[in-house]
């Protein structure tokens, strides 16, 4: 057998043993990526690109898989994987006199949202528009996760230095890659605890 031929057969090899694995992968990992880790997490680290890294933490166990917890005054929302880990992502939180505590649900998730400002905002504010199509210079950003119950979203948002601070109107603000990582781990329903 000559190199070229045993390096052809090594290669096959691999492929197979990776084409096994991924056989083998729970279907828990693949649909509910909160079980499991998904393509592009570096569970153990530091990872993204916003100015504050999501990472894998410790996290009590007394909350179901799924469950969204903001903790407003560290500017971080934890997203429960189960055993007693959670994933922290930084967070732009309500400022001053807009901020709210409160057990909701998860009821409509959307990519690049548009958005009409609520009554509210534009009697403070009537220079904004009435109505924004979805896109890179909308403020909701790539995905809204929206909170029954309230005005409130978790959004993206094309300010990431607002991540860290207290700027929002209510909203919970997320750097545009973490919103992406999030929505596609969360179902509708999934419960949000701002606390």
């Amino acid at each position: 057998m000559t190199r070229m031929s045993r390096c052809a057969a090594i290669f096959a090899a691999m492929g197979l043993a990776i084409a096994c694995a991924l056989a083998a992968t729970p279907a828990s990992a693949q649909f509910f990526p909160f079980f499991g880790a998904s393509p592009g997490n570096n569970y153990g680290s530091s990872y993204g690109s916003g100015p504050i890294p999501r990472e894998l933490v410790s996290f009590p166990a007394r909350y179901a898989p799924g469950t969204i917890i903001v903790n407003t005054s560290e500017y971080r929302l934890y997203l429960v994987t189960g055993n007693g880990q959670a994933i922290r992502y930084g967070v732009g939180v309500g400022r001053e006199g807009f901020g709210w505590r409160g057990v909701h649900r998860i009821v409509a998730k959307r990519e690049w949202p548009d958005w009409t400002p609520p009554k509210q905002m534009l009697r403070r504010r009537p220079d904004l528009p009435r109505h924004m199509e979805g896109g890179e210079a909308n403020p909701l950003g790539a995905r809204a996760l929206y909170i029954g119950g309230t005005l409130y979203r978790i959004h993206g948002s094309n300010e990431p230095e607002s991540i860290g601070h207290a700027v929002s109107s209510g909203c919970i603000r997320m750097v545009n890659e973490d919103v992406v990582d999030l929505y596609n781990r969360v179902p509708v329903g999934a419960t949000v605890i701002v606390r």
